[in-house]
């Protein structure tokens, strides 16, 4: 599986999250709504220091993971995050 950031997204991680050079974002399974593969299930993402990474892409000095233990959740999926323009907020496409 692959985590993807695209460069909208970076920059709405820099301006809304004030992400900067050595943090850690990570992404998990949290309950509660749903998502595409899971019912009572969907994505979290908050600043956190890793425990132990299942999958991690590193841009511009900021780190985006997923611990090991949350790798269910994508059902063998890659996590492409990007902005809904429209919105200002993230968006998640999960593809194979």
């Amino acid at each position: 599986m692959k985590l993807i950031i695209t460069n909208d997204a970076l920059d709405w991680f820099k301006k809304e999250m004030e992400a900067t050079k050595g943090d850690y974002i990570r992404f998990y399974a949290r309950y509660g709504g749903s998502s595409p593969f899971h019912e009572a299930f969907s994505l979290g993402m908050n600043r956190e220091e890793p425990h132990d990474i299942g999958v991690e892409t590193v841009e511009d000095g900021i780190h985006f993971y997923i611990e090991n233990d949350d790798l269910w959740f994508f059902n063998e999926h890659d996590l492409h995050v990007k902005v809904d323009s429209t919105l200002d907020e993230l968006k998640y496409e999960y593809t194979k």
